[in-house]
């Protein structure tokens, strides 16, 4: 039987796919402030020998408590939908309308990122330094251009996926970004649709298993050094993905330029940061947009009266010990 807590799994990971496929924006950062990120990656991380023993031994119900399955799977069916349902809406939005999809975006994200640092029990000397690497990484990262000429080969398709995949589970820093950032964006959703629609040969089918094969590596490994790390320093963790989530405000900042007018797709376009010169009716939409979001997260927190996003409040009543 399905239960509410499953619908509400599937509903986290429908926002956390429309998230996915915004640039700039993670689904890492959804689920943090969702409050799913912990128990998002410690069920990751549990992909391990321990994982094989239990299923070696057809211990069942063991392998699918020690991974949470459960939350694993409804969690992906949201994703997926999300990623299938959205992405044409979102495509449209932010191609007819930038201004006021950013701003709510840019809104949303601000907000999270001040009750992130609101959680964090006592400051000491690292929090502040973690706080400006985390800005600064992701600011940097977020406006890096994009690489003309990357490498034609498998163990760089690999690279990519274990480097994007990495990126879309940290708040802040979007995956897909990465990959247009490496090059890959275009070469990887083409051997997507092509292989979605059966219409590829025996090598669009291997690069696609070599990408899925880097993701699955680099985000097992990778989750695993989230986990530790948010088990023993959670405090300064906490402030450095913050930082992410700030730093990333660089990308979805809602009024722009374009640099690239002569480019049709809007992946590969440039896009330049201003500040408005004059302030129209649509630059006060847009700033009215990015406010309205920004007091609807704070007003659903004081609300819900969530103390801790970090942590899952359903996770005692689903996860194992």
């Amino acid at each position: 039987m399905i239960s509410r807590d499953d619908w509400k799994q599937t509903g986290r990971g429908l926002l956390m796919g429309g998230a996915d496929i915004i640039p700039g924006v993670s689904g890492g950062t959804v689920a943090l402030i969702l409050g799913i990120y912990q128990r998002l990656v410690t069920a990751i991380s549990r992909f391990d020998i321990e994982l094989l023993g239990l299923l070696k031994a057809r211990q069942w119900a063991k392998a699918s408590a020690h991974v949470d399955l459960r939350f694993l799977v409804f969690l992906a069916v949201g994703i997926v939908v999300g990623i299938a349902s959205l992405a044409s809406l979102m495509h449209y939005l932010l191609e007819q309308h930038p201004e006021p999809t950013n701003a709510a975006f840019f809104g949303l994200i601000a907000a999270s990122a001040i009750l992130v640092a609101r959680l964090i029990p006592q400051w000491s000397w690292r929090e502040p330094v973690l706080l400006a690497a985390g800005v600064a990484l992701a600011y940097w990262i977020v406006g890096l251009d994009v690489t003309a000429n990357p490498p034609d080969s498998n163990a760089y398709l690999f690279l990519c996926g274990a480097i994007a995949i990495c990126a879309m589970i940290l708040p802040g820093i979007s995956g897909a970004f990465i990959l247009l950032i490496l090059g890959k964006y275009i070469h990887v959703t083409g051997l997507l649709k092509q292989v979605l629609r059966f219409q590829g040969g025996l090598d669009e089918f291997v690069s696609i298993g070599v990408f899925v094969l880097g993701c699955v590596c680099g985000l097992i490994g990778f989750s695993k050094l989230l986990k530790w790390l948010l088990e023993r320093y959670e405090p300064p963790m906490l402030a450095l993905l913050c930082g992410f989530m700030a730093g990333s405000l660089r990308k979805i900042w809602p009024f722009k330029i374009d640099l690239t007018p002569e480019v049709e797709k809007f992946a590969e376009k440039r896009f330049e940061n201003v500040w408005p010169g004059n302030w129209t009716g649509a630059t006060w939409l847009a700033v009215g947009i990015a406010l309205a979001a920004f007091a609807f997260v704070i007003v659903l927190d004081a609300l819900t009266g969530k103390k801790d996003p970090m942590h899952d409040p359903d996770e005692n009543e689903t996860t194992p010990s």
